[in-house]
């Protein structure tokens, strides 16, 4: 697999990295929903690199729930963003 992963949340986060550092250290659901969105991201770059197979509908599954993840996560984030 690519070293370089799309969609990463430091990625995609670029200018908040310091806010969601801190935000996995200190938010414990934060911590989990990332953990969660980093493995359904990275199964789903192994499926578009063909390194692993999956059904159609095994792959929209996960491309609907790293969506999912992903607003939960934004929202955490601009929460916290204005906060600071």
């Amino acid at each position: 697999m690519s070293q370089h992963t799309p969609n990463e949340l430091t990625q995609i986060f670029a200018r908040d990295r310091e806010l969601i550092t801190r935000l996995k250290q200190d938010d414990a659901h934060y911590a989990r929903l990332a953990d969660e969105y980093h493995e359904v991201n990275r199964e789903v770059h192994r499926i578009e690199a063909e390194t692993e197979a999956a059904s159609d509908e095994r792959t929209e599954e996960l491309k609907r729930k790293r969506l999912t993840l992903l607003d939960e996560i934004t929202a955490i984030v601009a929460k916290a963003r204005e906060a600071a």
